[in-house]
């Protein structure tokens, strides 16, 4: 009974299962294979061990993409955080129209990637972008973005920001709607003050879904490709290079597969560490009810 009860399991599972195994889980085996090797994707395989794992981290790039990557999350983070943070706690009020501007704000997470870049490129265009006639018009220095070093990273920063924050918001939000009322009265009644009731309650309550944002965007933070493949393709002269644009760029553009197999697989090591110790430390500060 029991074995048959497995195979009705597995008959449904299959579905989903079959396309895991073909696209994910083989490709992943794969790549350990190829990270052992010295390929250009046309000629035979030829076996160097770790070499490519040696050489990437004797390389100096391989250290600045890891450290734009870095400074890519820090930015990032806080910002989307916090902004949808501010959006969950306006929208969880009873205001006028609100189903809309949940389904406005949260439009741009299901808008295409290359779409967002590209809207945010020509936003922040540093000869005809609206942001810098604005910010012309009222007297402000007017940025290079994309095209300037020191602004490509703030650039893709702010886009990645923008498009996230309807699904942190979505999220933080499910989190204090999930907060029983009767704990804001009774603080209410003890004449705690607004500040008060958010610092000492809304935040504790809310540490399970602000947790679950914090795992979720550093991962995905750390894989970020798509917005500075459109928006600076990794320039000007390297400033916005990150780990995954290294791996595309080592790949495709010098022949040099082993070393991007080898490169994933260093990024996959210094995000499982991460998620490991957030996942240890959340005892910390994650409140469950």
């Amino acid at each position: 009974m029991r074995r048959k009860q497995y195979g009705w399991v597995l008959f449904f599972l299959l579905p989903s299962a079959i396309p895991l195994l073909i696209f994910t889980l083989i490709p992943m085996v794969s790549s350990i294979w190829v990270s052992l090797h010295k390929w250009n994707l046309i000629s035979p395989m030829e076996w160097v061990g770790l070499g490519n794992y040696r050489n990437l981290l004797s390389e100096p790039a391989t250290g600045r993409v890891f450290l734009h990557t870095l400074l890519y999350v820090v930015g990032y983070l806080p910002l989307v955080y916090v902004g949808g943070l501010a959006l969950a706690l306006a929208l969880n009020r009873k205001l006028k129209g609100r189903a809309f501007l949940r389904a406005t704000y949260f439009l741009p997470v299901v808008t295409s990637w290359v779409v967002v870049a590209l809207v945010w490129k020509w936003l922040l265009n540093p000869t005809n972008g609206l942001v810098n006639q604005v910010l012309g018009a009222i007297g402000l220095p007017e940025p290079g973005w994309w095209t300037d070093p020191a602004w490509a990273l703030p650039a893709v920063i702010l886009s990645s920001a923008w498009k996230d924050l309807g699904f942190v918001m979505v999220i933080l939000l499910a989190g204090l709607q999930s907060i029983p009322a009767d704990l804001y009265e009774a603080a209410e009644v003890d004449g705690t003050s607004p500040w008060q009731r958010f610092t000492r309650i809304t935040l504790p309550l809310l540490s399970p879904s602000t947790f679950f944002v914090v795992v979720i965007s550093l991962i995905n933070g750390f894989q970020v490709f798509d917005q500075v493949y459109v928006m600076t393709g990794g320039g000007p002269s390297g400033s916005s290079q990150v780990v995954v644009g290294q791996i595309y760029d080592l790949t495709f553009r010098y022949g040099r597969a082993g070393e991007a197999s080898a490169l994933s697989w260093i990024l996959f090591a210094v995000i499982l560490i991460i998620t490991v110790f957030q996942i240890r430390g959340q005892r910390r500060w994650v409140h469950y009810a």
